[in-house]
């Protein structure tokens, strides 16, 4: 992620984040950037739990097209 951070990303994406250290440690990794968290699986984590932890921006990838196949 410092890689395109460097290279003038404006908002860094990182998905396979789930827990709250592994979204807190990539958010202090990456700061002053916004962090987009990819949440397409159920999680104990609500959107202000994400706003706390640092994390700017939610994305729900493919979790609208798997409800409405399944």
């Amino acid at each position: 992620l410092q890689a395109y951070s460097a290279a003038g990303a404006d908002c860094l994406y990182a998905p396979g984040l789930a827990t709250r250290e592994q979204i807190s440690a990539v958010v202090k990794a990456v700061a002053p950037k916004p962090v987009n968290v990819l949440m397409g699986t159920p999680s104990e984590l609500t959107v202000k739990d994400i706003e706390a932890l640092g994390g700017r921006r939610i994305s729900v990838g493919g979790a609208l097209a798997r409800a409405a196949w399944g």
